[in-house]
């Protein structure tokens, strides 16, 4: 043995000398008796991600507990897979905010004049607040109204150096600097142990944010069935806007939660000295270009008296926020249920904007001189808008001023007889009620001196609508029913025949086997407004006695589908083929309800603004297809409009889109017609191409038209014909629905 052991390279290095020597004397004690009992097992090491390297974090709050006005919170980082994140410090960037619950009175002078105490609810009141001095102004004072504030805020955690503990297992423990058993300056605050307390937190880190909040009552320590005045959901929100332009305050906000936990009644901007009151600035902002207030005086007021009112809040360093270029997309404006979703899906307590408890969003809309016979210092709406009150309440007001819309989905058209003889087309159409019963010629409405209530036929349904030419173009394949050059009105079966004898309309040589429509862009008319509660209903449609293409009657559209077919020169029953999917028109409605611009029968716009549509000579020769004025409008445009807002990013494909919408390469006949940039003169664009240049026109450089050239695309045609004979496209070989979609941040 030892004669072995003697035989070991004697060039092994000291470590390896040490372990075998180590290893020796293990053999030799073994040699000596028991070597005693077995030590115990270490504590297994946590399995997690330093929060440095994390690509994704999750704030879960465990619990919460108040003593003696100290509040402590235990809560858990994760990311999305569930696996802990580790190492958190209080010197991240890491806040806490603390607010409470509680019910709120307010004495206010009755319809009467009779000081009376009335039930606000139950608001939110942030426990942290600092008293807020005017800063710098800007430049533009108008609108502006500088006094000192009140803002509800949020402590760092790295302002304390005990308050943060690290458990070393992903959890970690905070106790608040804020005290808030007797909070009196600068904002009192009364702590109530059976009031519901909310504590919110925000991370920020180099790529990402995470928020969270945790509402609990003290008493009992439950977090079930307790007040939280959760009225409306962040899932709403998204309905219009994007997730990612709804990251305020530096993109470290974007908890709905935590936003209504700061933004209190008691919170104001100096500058402009407007509320920043949660439920007051979001119907403010919403309320856009249209908020405005009596001022008949004014050399500003419109014909009812009534100037802008634009809400502006002053950002740090003297920014300013000015909501009154804001364009809602809503019509009606009215429409509560845009926002304030109710039924089993929706937040616990959605339906308290129905309860009457608060003058603050009739103010952010309408300001506190909506018309003539207000009191701009009395703000307590409420004592005259109230169920059974001496005026509607808003949620009668609101319902009246829906009412016209609401009804109009329910009607519809019903066509019948028609025919094409020796091309000429006639067809009967009656514009049926929500009764299915004929609506008179009176009733029908044309709501502009350049939209009026028309029928429009068409064919080609399942490409891209005929070819834009004199004798094809919307103008000559729309009826006006009112037109009595190709409309014959029968009083007594309330029909109208129409016949295109006398119209521009020429319709193809042939059209068996053509997918067709016929389409109802037409407005009836309601009575609405007044005193007390007056009542909607259709009435017979009115005109100015100077202007008689100015309506002065209330109207809507009605709300059907068009008829469909394939043509066979017998009957409408075969179904047409249908156009490929491209945009989602129930997105579409979903952000602008039920009127877009006009003839607001659906999402219906490709009928008229087809790729090849005329350019607008008043605009620039800017181009009129529905790609372009959709992808080009404003409101979806938001990032480079006056506001700076962000609130819609442009390049969500999915903001409007289907699944497969962005699909290159499915139809290659399809021509475009655009301006020139530097001329505006007439140029056509081959399919793809054009598709592309719906947005990317004004940025396109002369490697980008390189490219589009390079792989087939035209961009110079002279004619629909020229562009069809030259383009070869093979864009859709690289540029993939999945690629496309990566490309533009979705």
């Amino acid at each position: 043995m030892m004669k072995k052991f003697n035989s070991f390279n004697t060039k092994k290095s000291a470590a390896a000398k040490a372990v075998l020597s180590a290893g020796i004397l293990s053999f030799a004690l073994a040699g000596c008796g028991s070597d005693g009992k077995d030590g115990e097992n270490g504590e297994d090491g946590v399995v997690g991600v330093q929060i440095d390297s994390a690509k994704s974090v999750n704030v879960v709050f465990t619990d919460a507990a108040v003593d003696a006005g100290a509040v402590t919170v235990n809560f858990s980082l994760e990311n999305d897979n569930g696996v802990a994140v580790l190492g958190l410090t209080k010197d991240h960037d890491l806040r806490f905010g603390i607010a409470q619950l509680a019910h709120v009175t307010e004495t206010m002078n009755d319809n009467g004049g009779v000081p009376t105490e009335y039930d606000r609810g139950f608001q939110w009141q942030a426990y942290i607040n600092s008293q807020k001095e005017p800063g710098s102004m800007p430049d533009d004072t108008s609108h502006l109204d500088p006094k000192t504030q009140f803002q509800a805020n949020v402590e760092k955690a790295s302002d304390c150096e005990t308050c943060f503990v690290d458990n070393d297992d992903g959890t970690y423990t905070y106790t608040f600097q804020q005290n808030i058993g007797n909070v009196t300056t600068p904002v009192e605050v009364v702590y109530n142990a059976d009031y519901s307390q909310r504590a919110t937190l925000e991370l920020e880190l180099p790529n990402f944010a995470a928020n969270a909040n945790y509402d609990w009552q003290p008493s009992t320590g439950t977090t079930e069935g307790i007040q939280t005045r959760e009225v409306v959901s962040i899932e709403t929100c998204y309905t219009c806007h994007q997730p990612d332009s709804l990251e305020f305050h530096g993109g470290r906000r974007i908890n709905l939660e935590n936003c209504v936990s700061c933004h209190t009644a008691t919170s104001g901007d100096p500058e402009s000295g407007n509320s920043v009151d949660f439920t007051y600035m979001i119907h403010a902002i919403h309320k856009g270009n249209s908020r405005t207030t009596y001022s008949p005086d004014s050399p500003d007021a419109d014909e009812k008296g009534n100037i802008p009112a634009p809400y502006k809040v002053i950002g740090y360093g003297g920014g300013v926020h000015d909501y009154g270029k804001v364009m809602y997309p809503q019509t009606p404006a009215a429409d509560c249920a845009a926002c304030h979703v109710t039924g089993e899906t929706a937040p616990a307590d959605a339906e308290l904007f129905l309860g009457n408890k608060s003058n603050t969003a009739c103010i952010a809309c309408h300001t506190t001189m909506p018309k003539a016979y207000h009191d701009p210092s009395n703000e307590n709406c409420i004592s005259c808008h109230i169920q059974e009150g001496y005026a509607r309440s808003a949620e009668e007001a609101h319902g009246d001023a829906t009412k016209r819309y609401k009804e109009s989905q329910s009607y519809s058209a019903k066509f019948s007889k028609v025919t094409v003889t020796d091309n000429v087309l006639t067809f009967d159409v009656q514009i049926l009620d929500e009764q299915g019963q004929a609506v008179a010629k009176e009733f029908i409405a044309n709501t502009s001196q350049y939209t009026k209530s028309s029928i429009y036929f068409s064919w080609d349904t399942d490409k891209d609508y005929p070819a834009y030419t004199d004798g094809t173009k919307y103008s000559a394949r729309g009826f006006a029913l009112l037109n009595t050059d190709v409309s014959d009105y029968n009083a007594e079966t309330k029909t109208f025949s129409i016949d295109s004898t006398n119209s521009a309309l020429e319709l193809p040589v042939n059209l068996n086997g053509k997918s067709v429509e016929l389409f109802a862009g037409v407005a009836t008319c309601f009575k609405s407004g007044g005193y007390g509660r007056p009542l909607v209903e259709p009435t017979a449609c009115e005109y100015d006695e100077t202007d008689p293409t100015k309506l002065l009657t209330d109207a809507a559209y009605i709300q059907d589908a068009p008829l469909s077919f394939t043509w066979n020169d017998t009957d409408t029953s075969e179904p047409a083929t249908a156009r490929r999917d491209i945009i989602d028109s129930s997105k579409c409605m979903g952000c602008h309800n039920q009127e877009i611009v006009h003839y607001d029968n659906g999402v219906n716009c490709q009928t008229c603004h087809t790729s090849d549509k005329g350019l607008n000579a008043w605009g620039g020769n800017a181009p009129t297809s529905f790609a372009y004025k959709a992808h080009e409008a404003e409101g979806h445009y938001l990032k480079y409009a006056g506001v700076g807002s962000s609130t819609v990013v442009k390049t969500d494909c999915m903001t409007c889109h289907t699944d497969d919408g962005i699909k290159l390469g499915r139809a290659p006949e399809r021509t475009w017609r655009y301006g020139d940039m530097l001329t505006g003169e007439d140029m056509w664009v081959s399919s793809d191409a054009g598709a592309c240049m719906s947005c990317h026109q004004k940025y396109l450089s002369d490697s980008g038209k390189s490219h589009i050239e390079t792989n087939g695309g035209i961009l110079d045609g002279i004619s629909a014909e020229d562009v069809q004979n030259r383009a070869k496209e093979t864009c859709s070989t690289c540029h993939s629905p999945e690629k496309l979609m990566e490309l533009h941040g979705n």
